[in-house]
């Protein structure tokens, strides 16, 4: 694979994996509240977000659940790939100062079309965050 091209279908496997990670800021949640126009209190207002059930700000999901987006757009398969579909769950929230560990692994390869099912995840301290799984479209060798 080369940065520019990413992987062509035809390089891929089932198993092939790659993780990334993250930490999460004060300025990452305010430029996801800028970029996104989600507002919402529970990101941004340290005395609103002590009277919920997590007792602190918590990171927007969305902006977790993008982490996903960097790893499929720019390393599995990476540049070229169309992202075509996402099915995720939440299970616990992630807060300011957590490192997050992005995960995707091709658990599925479809020649017809040239598509790959990924497996993805996010964890925290080694407890999931974010599992799912992605729909990719690959360019192969003959686009």
């Amino acid at each position: 694979m080369t940065v520019k091209d990413g992987y062509k279908y035809e390089d891929l496997s089932i198993g092939m994996s790659h993780e990334s990670v993250h930490h999460i800021s004060e300025r990452d949640i305010e430029l996801f509240a800028e970029v996104s126009g989600d507002r919402n209190p529970l990101h941004l207002d340290d005395d609103y977000a002590r009277g919920t059930p997590f007792g602190q700000r918590i990171a927007h999901g969305a902006l977790t659940a993008s982490f996903i987006s960097g790893i499929l757009g720019n390393h599995l398969p990476g540049p070229g790939a169309i992202f075509t579909g996402l099915s995720m769950r939440f299970k616990r929230p992630v807060f300011i100062g957590s490192e997050v560990i992005v995960r995707a692994e091709i658990t599925d390869l479809q020649p017809r079309g040239n598509r790959c099912t990924l497996g993805v995840s996010c964890t925290v301290d080694g407890k999931a965050a974010i599992t799912g799984e992605a729909q990719v479209m690959v360019p192969g060798r003959d686009a």
